[in-house]
């Protein structure tokens, strides 16, 4: 991850990829209950003064910031439509919110749909009402002098995958 970025900003088409992909993910019931809150210039100013304190001086400089944001209520208000069989709108229906799990999954399209000079960083925080933020991802290029290797801290693939039994 990225933690430091020049000032060259993020292209329109580069943008426009990396969005298109994140409404592409899966959603339940085909709820597509995710928004993305796009931020630069004086927005993103604004953005890093109210969620600042949760991120380190160096990712402020990113040019662009993408939150994600999950909305239980149309995942709600979708599965107490007639063809899904739920008169109610009861949230203890669901074994885990999907709503949260959608969106980091549209959050993880994002991060790979970042062409290779442009580096996410994600930081947590609190926010709105009916939308819930599900983290923020800071977007530009890469002002770090070189990559860091993190292979050696990877865990080996033959610990994490598990064929036909653990």
């Amino acid at each position: 991850m990225v933690r430091r970025f020049t000032d060259e900003p993020v292209s329109a088409e580069s943008l426009d990829r990396i969005l298109r992909n994140a409404v592409r993910g899966p959603s339940a019931g085909f709820s597509q209950g995710q928004a993305f809150l796009v931020l630069t210039g004086e927005d993103l100013k604004r953005f890093w003064e109210v969620a600042g304190a949760a991120a380190a001086d160096s990712v402020t400089s990113a040019p662009l910031v993408i939150v994600p944001m999950s909305a239980k209520r149309v995942y709600l208000d979708r599965y107490a439509q007639p063809d899904k069989g739920w008169t109610d709108r009861d949230e203890k229906r669901w074994p885990v919110p999907f709503w949260h799990i959608d969106t980091g999954m549209a959050a993880l399209l994002i991060l790979l749909t970042v062409p290779e000079a442009v580096g996410p960083f994600r930081a947590a925080f609190g926010v709105p009402d009916d939308h819930e933020p599900i983290g923020a991802i800071a977007i530009g290029h890469n002002a770090e002098p070189a990559p860091r290797d993190l292979r050696a801290r990877r865990r080996p693939a033959r610990d994490v995958i598990h064929y036909g039994r653990w």
